[in-house]
């Protein structure tokens, strides 16, 4: 299915409902990610990296005056799981089936995490379950303050299957 563009001497384009840049738009005003203060700084428009930070205030502080745990584990959760999926298409099932953090530092100020999903680990996946086996991959992801010293690491398993048709 696709939609006809103007000016285009009548080739159809593809309807990519979903783009990065959507994507980051929706969540953004997602309620879990905005109260919590995570922001969606990029998604990189082949679905190849993220970058999510948060501003720590006082508001969403916790007693310490520091970043809570749920709050570092939110900046990282979804991530993985969406660009494998931009990248495989809606032909497969992607689910996240283990995360842990290790929290390293008191996270202050501003902290960041920049995700990655390379090509090649999306291409593996694919080739693993062309004949209907399951992938399962580790992804890693630090989160750093302002200066980049890490203050917590973050851990993600996940499940990728061809869906059947």
């Amino acid at each position: 299915m696709g939609i006809r563009a103007v000016g285009l001497e009548g080739r159809t384009l593809p309807r990519r409902l979903v783009t990065p840049g959507r994507l980051r738009v929706v969540m953004n005003l997602a309620p879990p990610l905005l109260f919590l203060g995570v922001r969606v700084d990029r998604f990189a428009e082949d679905w190849t990296g993220a970058e999510v930070s948060l501003r720590v205030r006082r508001w969403n502080a916790n007693h310490n005056g520091a970043a809570p745990g749920w709050s570092l584990f939110a900046m990282v959760d979804p991530f993985f799981g969406m660009m494998a999926y931009g990248q495989l298409g809606s032909g497969y099932r992607v689910w996240n089936t283990a995360a842990e953090i290790e929290f390293l530092a008191p996270g202050r100020g501003t902290v960041r995490s920049r995700m990655a999903m390379p090509r090649e680990t999306v291409d593996e996946i694919r080739r693993v379950t062309d004949g209907g086996a399951k992938s399962v991959t580790e992804h890693a992801a630090s989160i750093v303050d302002s200066n980049g010293e890490p203050i917590a690491r973050a851990r993600q398993r996940l499940y990728v299957r061809r869906q059947v048709r």
